[in-house]
Formats: C-alpha cells, structure tokens, sequence
C-alpha cells in the first residue's frame, strides 16, 4: 500500500499505443508503504506476454505501458514491516504484483488465480496508481510478490524462470508430471519450450521434443539434453510416435491444431495448455474419448511455486539461454521474437542501459 513519502521518478521504455513500439517513457513510482520493497532492476526478459499486453490482443491493455515480467534486481529500500528481505538481496518479480488475498485461491496459495489478481504492468494498484513494469530502472512491489534469487544463480539467468520457469514447473508439479522415466512431450522450442526441456529433464523425464522443422534438432538433443526430436510435419514420423506420450507441454503461444499432437498421447494422456493464444483452437472429440486423453491448462504459478523454481533450478544447476540485449534494442528484439529469431530467450539488461541518466 502506498505511504506519505515523496514520491520518486523514474525512466523506463513505454508502449503508447497498440503499435507497441517502446521508447523512453518517465514516470512517477508509487510511494513506499510498510510492506513494500523498492528495487533496482539489473536484468528483465522479455516473454510473448510482454507482446500480447503491448498490442491488446486480449482488448484490456492500459498506455502508456512499461512492460516487462521478468524482473531481476537488487534490493535498494524497504518497508518498516518488511520481515523477508533486506537491503542488497538478489530478488524477482513475475508476472503478478498484488491479488485479493482473501478469496479461496489466495487462501490456498494460488494467488495467479485470483479473480482480483493484479498485474505485473498494465494494471492499477491497490492505492490507484498505474503498475508499470521492468522495462524501467526500478519498482515497487508488496513483499509477498517478491521471490529471492538464490546466491549461485546469475541475474541475467534467474530472470526467465520468473515466467517461462514457472509456467513449465508448476503444471510439472501440480499433475504429477515428476515421476522419472515418463515420456515428455514439449510442443514448441521457445522461452518457455527451452525451459520446459531442461526442467523435464532435471526430474528425469524422458523428453521428446516436436517442432515444426528440424531448424533446432540439434541444439535440442545436444545443448538441451532432449532425448528425442520429432518434426511436426513428418507424416511418418508422427504416426511412429502415436501413443506414445504421458504428457505433453504446449508452449505454442499462436493458433494451431491440436488433434496431431492428441494422437501422440497414451491413454490418460495429458496436453496441458501454456501459451496464450487468442483464437478458438479445434479438435474431435474421438481423440479425446476413446484414449481418456484431456486437455487441461495452467497460468504462472503461485508464489511459492515461483520460489521453489528458483530453488529447484539452482540446486539442479538448471540455467536458461538467454541472448542479452540493451534497451536501446528492444524494439529490435521484440521483432526477432515475433519472427522466433532468438535462442531461446531475449533478456534486456537494464542496468546497464542507465536509464536514469
């Protein structure tokens, strides 16, 4: 919540209308309450989220908008009743800042389902101001939306866990998807497919990944560590691999047909839905039915499932791949994003952009 103290400005890279184009934007922080943590931010992903808020596809975008949910920084102040971080710790902020905290959800911890979730950027605080996000050199954050970084995890490498991390190990998780030996499927070799591999493969998962070309075949099987690669459009290589999947991760964040990749499960099979599409994705229901397949989806995860991401990924020595970019090219980035021109994961390093210069 918001305090009585000045309040502070600062510059970041906004979006002001639906083209989505980014270029320097100042600001005016909310003030500091009791529970809040001000932070520097060093490094922030860039995720197809990010993308989908800039351009309103979803019909909610709120400008001028700072984007960016991928926020890895440095502690610089904090509230009078902050009891979980100090001055100079290694934190992350995903994809959500605020929630009700008294529905079902965040009773149960699962704050990102909260009907009165509040985002990252894009949003309004509890006090009424705009959020913004990490495309700026600083935030302010409630404590309980704040995760640590473990000490061996490098900044630039924490930051994609806070989304696309999340998103595969929560699911992973939540539908038993842990068992070593289970056969994996990742639709998609993106941010968020990347990521999916490496932790599948850090719980001993057998791992296929299916793609639409064999362009990363081999960074896949041999950077990766994925344990087999299927081309999406081999006819023949499809049919061999029917049946033959516990789940399958899609990642794939455009619309697409989902009755190939039904047919590649086992019966009980799971197609659990990552990516944010906004078109009406179609199937036959005999796909389903007659292998009691389902198709089942997941957001985020909750706090707690974010910190243990970044526990998990750490005593695992699970790192992303990131290419880092400053913020005079983001524009840019974001464009080799949309033409899935990046292994796997743009991260902007805002610190060393010196944006309050």
């Amino acid at each position: 919540m918001g305090g009585l103290e000045s309040e502070r400005t600062v510059t970041g890279y906004a979006a002001r209308d639906t083209s989505g184009h980014l270029s320097p934007y100042t600001y005016k922080l909310r003030n500091k309450g009791p529970e809040d943590v001000i932070l520097r931010v060093i490094y922030c992903g860039i995720c197809s989220a990010d993308l989908v808020q800039m351009y309103n596809e979803l019909g909610m975008s709120v400008y001028p908008m700072v984007p960016g949910h991928e926020v890895a920084g440095v502690v610089t102040e904090i509230g009078s009743e902050v009891k979980k971080f100090k001055v100079g710790d290694h934190v992350g902020v995903g994809r959500i800042v605020g929630s009700c905290r008294s529905c079902r959800h965040c009773n149960e911890s699962m704050e990102q389902y909260c009907s009165k979730r509040i985002w990252t950027f894009s949003d309004v605080n509890h006090d009424g101001t705009p959020t913004q996000g990490g495309f700026a050199s600083s935030m302010v954050v409630d404590q309980m939306f704040v995760v640590r970084i473990p000490a061996s995890l490098p900044l630039e490498q924490a930051a994609p866990l806070l989304c696309a991390g999340v998103t595969v190990y929560s699911p992973m998780k939540h539908f038993g998807m842990t068992e070593p030996g289970k056969k994996c499927g990742i639709l998609g070799l993106g941010g968020v497919g990347h990521m999916g591999v490496k932790i599948a493969k850090a719980f001993g998962l057998h791992v296929t990944v299916i793609s639409s070309s064999d362009k990363k075949k081999e960074e896949a099987l041999e950077v990766l560590g994925a344990d087999d690669y299927i081309v999406s459009k081999d006819a023949e290589k499809m049919q061999e691999a029917a049946e033959s999947l516990d789940y399958i991760m899609d990642t794939i964040p455009v619309a697409h047909p989902l009755e190939p990749y039904l047919a590649l499960l086992k019966t009980n099979g799971k197609l659990v839905m990552l990516g944010v599409v906004t078109e009406p994705l179609h199937f036959v229901s005999p796909l389903l039915i007659l292998g009691r397949r389902s198709i089942v989806g997941s957001f985020i995860g909750s706090m707690e499932e974010t910190q243990e991401t970044l526990d998990f990924c750490a005593e695992k020595k699970v790192s992303s791949m990131v290419e880092v970019v400053s913020l005079d090219y983001i524009n840019t980035a974001i464009e080799r994003l949309v033409n899935n021109d990046v292994r796997y994961r743009f991260v902007v390093d805002v610190a060393g952009s010196n944006l309050d210069k």
